[in-house]
């Protein structure tokens, strides 16, 4: 999976927004919002993506009801979404400590 690692930022916060169960046009809405509105996902794009995450194991189809899909992220795509998030972590510290003036 060191495909996924880094992660583009459309793929993050597609797994972010599953931190609990969501179907295409939740998702969307989900990235849109904990994004302040500067990240609207098409819908090609979110579709695209969460076929070739399920394809690689990362997501699975949770429920088909009502004719929508939902989506549920998988251990391996929880573990992926931790090491990404260390992996920002650690730019974030470094850009704080070698950009932002702090000292140790």
């Amino acid at each position: 999976m060191k495909k996924y690692v880094p992660m583009t930022e459309t793929a993050f916060y597609i797994l972010l927004a599953l931190s609990e169960p969501r179907h295409g046009y939740g998702i969307i809405k989900h990235v849109e919002n904990i994004s302040g509105g500067r990240i609207v996902l098409g819908s090609g794009t979110v579709y695209g993506t969460l076929t070739k995450m399920q394809k690689d194991g990362i997501i699975v189809v949770f429920a088909d009801e009502h004719r929508k899909k939902v989506y549920e992220v998988t251990e391996t795509g929880r573990v992926l979404l931790t090491e990404e998030t260390k992996r920002i972590a650690e730019l974030h510290r470094n850009a704080e400590r070698y950009w932002g003036g702090e000292t140790e």
